[in-house]
C-alpha cells in the first residue's frame, strides 16, 4: 500500500501550533466560565426538581404528572459536565 507523502511548510506548521494554542486558550475560557456558573446551576437543578416534585409536569396535552422523591436520581459525585 503506497502512502502519500504529507509535508507541511514551515509557514503552515507555525500557523497550525498558532492555532491549538488559540484553541486551548478558548477552551480554558469555556472551562473557567462554566466552573463558575455551577453553584447558580446546582441551584436551578434543585429548583426544577423540587417544581416536578411539587407542581409536577405536562406528559401529555393537559395531563400532569408528579414525581416521587424515590424516582429522582441521586446526585452524581463528578462535576457536572457541559458539552458543547
Amino acid at each position: 500500500m503506497k502512502l502519500i507523502r504529507n509535508t507541511r511548510s514551515r509557514d503552515a506548521e507555525r500557523w497550525l501550533r498558532q492555532e491549538v494554542a488559540a484553541q486551548k486558550k478558548r477552551y480554558q475560557a469555556i472551562v473557567r466560565e462554566q466552573d463558575a456558573l455551577a453553584p447558580k446551576r446546582d441551584r436551578w437543578v434543585a429548583d426544577f426538581l423540587g417544581r416536578i416534585q411539587t407542581r409536577g409536569f405536562h406528559y401529555h396535552l393537559d395531563q400532569m404528572r408528579k414525581v416521587r422523591a424515590e424516582e429522582i436520581p441521586t446526585k452524581p459525585k463528578r462535576k457536572f459536565k457541559v458539552v458543547f
